[in-house]
């Protein structure tokens, strides 16, 4: 029995990091969804050098993984459509959205050390 349970470990072990790495509380996943988020205003709004530091700081910081782009796109998207359906002279200057972007510069830096970001 107790083999069996020392077999099934072995051959899961490897297996587990690549689970526990898809897990819905991923290390920075919901900061990259707030950057997506700001970048989608920020384009929506015209504010490109803001979009443009945005992307910069998803290159620097964040994870280089599908599931982090994704994340990253879809939330781009969201923002995007809603700003523009709901009128762009409702947007959020973009030194405001500049300032967004630096604080979750710093959070994501605090979720994801940087070694973990390759």
């Amino acid at each position: 029995m107790m083999k069996r349970f020392i077999l099934t470990l072995c051959l899961l072990g490897p297996a587990l990091p690549a689970i526990a790495a898809d897990s819905p509380s991923d290390a920075g996943l919901t900061e990259i969804r707030e950057l997506g988020l700001l970048n989608g205003q920020a384009l929506a709004c015209s504010h490109t050098q803001t979009a443009s530091r945005i992307k910069a700081i998803m290159i620097q910081h964040a994870p280089k993984s599908r599931r982090y782009g994704e994340a990253f796109e879809a939330a781009t998207n969201q923002a995007f459509l809603a700003q523009v359906k709901n009128d762009k002279a409702a947007c959020e200057d973009g030194a405001a959205l500049a300032k967004q972007a630096e604080t979750l510069a710093l959070r994501l830096q605090a979720a994801i050390p940087a070694m973990a970001q390759q």
